[in-house]
């Protein structure tokens, strides 16, 4: 039988999990620091560039249509450092950001390390593989914020034009705020499976609730879209989809999880 832990030890045992946890961010951080070209020439600043692999892509589907009004031919912009520590401030927010996405795998796993001793059996069993599973979300998000959130929307807010002779140039802490908010944001996004698992597990939420406001869902998700997407149906089917997709899949996370709390209780009783 395990000795019960005092509060002090508690505190003890979480400290060194935050330890490990920051250590292994900022192992990463300065790795993507000192990969200064990779991380900026290619990662950070591709989806500025026309020959970024979403634009090709969505060029060679215009292609096999026969239009070539999804090709981005030019992204009328300029970046500019308009601080005299803009760049090497860039360059470590970065760095952090990049630490932080690449190493949450491990974050996660730690701190679930912490908390799942607290659990009972039963939860234990039936939170079995959330490591794995919140992980596979979070950077699914990150590629989908990468990959087509952030170019379609940088290509939009760099041919929106209020009059022709205003000209974009934005400042690089701008540029990067935008990409790493969209990238995060989608990757938090993605955790509304886990989210709707837990508030089931804790009786907030239900598959007949989330199957009652689906349509308010859909009308969101779809504002949302338009939002952040460039004015035409295919873009922002592209971002609807995988968010449409998830809420379904969360409304069958939440009828899973109801049916075992109410299988758990025929038992106990």
């Amino acid at each position: 039988m395990e000795k019960e832990m005092s509060f002090l030890d508690h505190l003890e045992e979480l400290r060194w999990h935050l330890i490990r946890s920051i250590a292994s961010i900022l192992v990463f951080a300065i790795a993507a620091f000192l990969s200064k070209g990779l991380i900026w020439d290619t990662i950070i600043l591709g989806p500025s560039k026309t020959d970024f692999w979403t634009y090709r892509f969505m060029c060679r589907m215009g292609d096999l249509i026969g239009s070539n009004v999804m090709c981005i031919e030019d992204l009328p912009f300029i970046i500019q450092s308009r601080q005299m520590t803009g760049q090497f401030t860039m360059h470590i927010l970065s760095s952090l950001v990049i630490g932080l996405l690449c190493a949450f795998p491990y974050t996660f796993w730690e701190m679930w390390r912490f908390i799942r001793p607290g659990l009972y059996d039963t939860e234990q069993s039936l939170s079995r593989g959330a490591t794995f599973f919140v992980s596979l979300l979070f950077l699914s998000g990150v590629l989908f914020g990468y990959f087509i959130v952030s170019p379609l929307s940088i290509n939009f807010l760099a041919n929106y034009q209020v009059a022709p002779s205003i000209l974009n140039e934005f400042d690089i802490i701008s540029y990067v705020t935008t990409i790493s908010t969209l990238v995060v944001a989608s990757g938090l996004m993605f955790q509304l499976p886990i989210v709707v698992y837990f508030l089931s597990k804790a009786g907030l939420v239900t598959p007949e609730l989330m199957k009652a406001y689906r349509r308010h869902a859909i009308i969101v998700i779809l504002l949302i879209s338009a939002i952040i997407t460039p004015p035409d149906p295919i873009t922002q089917v592209l971002i609807a989809f995988p968010l449409l997709f998830l809420y379904q899949i969360s409304i069958y996370i939440s009828g899973m999880v109801l049916r075992k709390s109410e299988a758990l209780a025929k038992e106990d009783s």
